[in-house]
């Protein structure tokens, strides 16, 4: 398997969860027409998008820890499982934002990560994570202290890899959104909306069980 599938998956999940009018896109467009003003568009995109690193960050990290302490084998059918039934739970529940559109570069930060959360962002990056190569391996339930401190050693020098990771998929997010969001502001405007609407949570649904599903015939 090339070594470079990874790479080019955190770029297509990006652009995936920037073509998602939930991640952010939408609500820069409603705050630029509100404000009349491309300027607010593109200003709203950067807290978005960083609110999408932190949720994203997260995940990286409680999954390299994970793969440090935990059985491969193992840690990839709990990750199958979460991921199955999170995309059951996102199926039948309902989240209906309370978010009003006067709000400040904090508070989108702050409301673009708890939406990439409860969407479940982080989580489709797992299957793509757990392929990358670790730095951290596996030491069993015996590991001693010289053991430990190696390891400790070995997640430091993984942290360019993990910020790499975050700012690839963070960039490839930003990109898309915000060409998305440029578009329909000066082109086509939210009136598209009532004549036709792809279902994107139903697709996020789909992804999500589908990678868990994938991740458990891989094993």
């Amino acid at each position: 398997m090339s070594a470079t599938w990874p790479w080019l998956a955190l770029v297509g999940l990006g652009a995936f969860h920037g073509l998602n009018p939930a991640m952010g896109w939408l609500f820069a467009v409603a705050r630029g027409l509100q404000s009349r003003s491309r300027g607010v568009v593109l200003r709203s995109m950067m807290p978005i998008a960083a609110g999408h690193a932190v949720s994203v960050a997260a995940v990286v990290a409680a999954t390299a820890v994970l793969r440090a302490f935990i059985d491969f084998t193992t840690l990839q059918i709990g990750a199958a499982v979460g991921l199955i039934a999170f995309g059951l739970y996102r199926l039948f529940a309902r989240h209906r934002g309370r978010v009003g559109m006067q709000v400040g570069g904090r508070q989108l930060l702050l409301w673009s990560c708890l939406m990439a959360t409860a969407h479940g962002a982080g989580l489709m990056l797992i299957p793509v994570l757990l392929r990358m190569p670790s730095a951290a391996p596996y030491h069993g339930e015996h590991a001693h202290a010289a053991g430990i401190a190696s390891l400790v050693v070995s997640m430091g020098s993984s942290t360019g890899t993990a910020l790499t990771v975050i700012g690839i998929h963070t960039l490839a997010m930003l990109a898309t959104a915000g060409m998305v969001a440029i578009v329909v502001y000066e082109w086509v405007g939210l009136a598209f909306l009532r004549r036709g609407w792809v279902n994107f949570d139903l697709l996020w649904v789909l992804a999500l069980i589908g990678a868990g599903t994938v991740l458990l015939i891989a094993i």
